[in-house]
């Protein structure tokens, strides 16, 4: 299977801006390789004031990428160049993007005020791209784990804020274009930076993103009898892997998947563009059980999917704020978030005790594994 990144895909894109608009500027602290946005060397040079050396990337006092390892100086400069009415995007690891939480907040208060005023031109987007996340810091540990800034976002009731999470680099493409052309908002854009699957071609990727969420009909059946859903890349593909697992085990129970693409204040979708009840209907069903795997802090989703639909139907996993240094699916297992966990759930529904028993030996041997060998059993 041919594997794609995200990240590299928004280098890109980014690259093509910086090519075709002289006023955008790229924020970074001091992670653009890193991140895998690290293209965009080839078309513009980094802002540096002091004497060149030989190992330095492309350099210029005149550059627009802007490196620093102050996240609150970034976003403050970031935020007057937006006020100019030029657009810019910020990058940086997950875990960090909290840092700038107080001034992102202000802003948000600044963007609802500016547009109550009739002479304020509308303002380009503060666009933030969280690569390097939760899921995958199998160096860095704990300490860069933290999905919080979501939360965070999604609780403001100002309804000037999306997160965004495309499941492949043709989605992110997607969500690189809607980032770059929004105004008076909040875009909070999540991917992985590994290569991974790609699941959708350019016309579905828009569709998806259109309608905040979409059954993926390929691997769903008709008339199902659990709703499956995820949110975020790395938890969709758990989820996928959930349901090859419980096709096996299970091969009665008819499953649906559903990818969530956008979230904003109390709704799936868009700040302009929220799912209704009779579309949340059509996908989730009236009364079906409903499992799903979040990105982030499982109460952030559970509390917007209670927006539409009675808490008991509800099971959602997510990041537990576990962690370490640790093997990628390790950290799925300690966050009760991985494929085996998923299927427990339904084990646990149809009331099989032995499939529950099984899976939680399977676990507990990636676990053991995992200390041992430092990989992964389960890929």
């Amino acid at each position: 299977m041919s594997l794609y990144s995200p990240a590299k895909k928004i280098g890109q894109l980014l690259t093509e801006e910086f090519k075709k608009n002289p006023h955008f500027y790229f924020f970074s602290p001091d992670e653009t390789t890193s991140n895998k946005f690290d293209e965009i060397f080839e078309t513009e040079k980094r802002a540096w004031g002091l004497t060149q050396k030989t190992w330095d990337l492309p350099e210029s006092e005149n550059g627009r990428i802007i490196e620093m390892l102050s996240e609150n100086v970034l976003f403050s400069v970031m935020t007057g160049h937006l006020m100019n009415g030029e657009p810019a995007m910020m990058g940086s690891y997950e875990a960090f993007f909290p840092i700038i939480t107080a001034q992102l907040l202000q802003q948000i208060k600044f963007i609802k005020q500016s547009k109550e005023v009739d002479w304020r031109a509308p303002m380009p987007a503060v666009n933030l791209l969280s690569t390097s996340t939760c899921w995958r810091q199998d160096h860095n540990g704990y300490t860069h784990q933290s999905p919080a800034l979501i939360s965070t976002l999604l609780s403001s009731p100002s309804n000037l804020a999306n997160c965004i999470f495309p499941i492949d680099d043709i989605a992110a493409e997607v969500a690189y274009n809607f980032m770059i052309n929004s105004k008076d908002v909040v875009n909070l854009t999540t991917f992985n930076k590994i290569e991974e699957p790609r699941y959708l071609n350019s016309k579905k990727a828009l569709e998806e993103f259109e309608n905040g969420a979409m059954i993926y009909d390929p691997i769903s059946d008709l008339e199902p009898d659990i709703v499956f859903a995820a949110a975020g890349d790395i938890v969709a593909k758990e989820t996928m892997e959930a349901m090859k697992i419980l096709k096996e085990d299970l091969p009665e129970v008819r499953i649906r998947f559903i990818y969530i693409n956008s979230l904003s204040y109390r709704a799936i979708g868009t700040t302009e563009n929220k799912l209704s009840m009779k579309e949340f209907m059509d996908l989730f069903t009236a009364d079906k059980p409903i499992i799903a795997n979040f990105h982030g802090y499982p109460e952030t989703l559970e509390n917007i999917l209670e927006n539409y639909t009675a808490r008991g139907r509800l099971r959602v996993h997510g990041f537990n704020e576990e962690g370490s240094t640790t093997t990628p699916f390790e950290m799925l297992r300690r966050n009760a978030a991985s494929r085996y966990d998923i299927a427990t759930d339904i084990a646990k529904l149809y009331e099989r005790d032995d499939l529950v028993i099984k899976y939680q030996e399977i676990l507990a041997k990636n676990h053991a594994h995992a200390i041992e060998y430092g990989e992964d059993m389960i890929k």
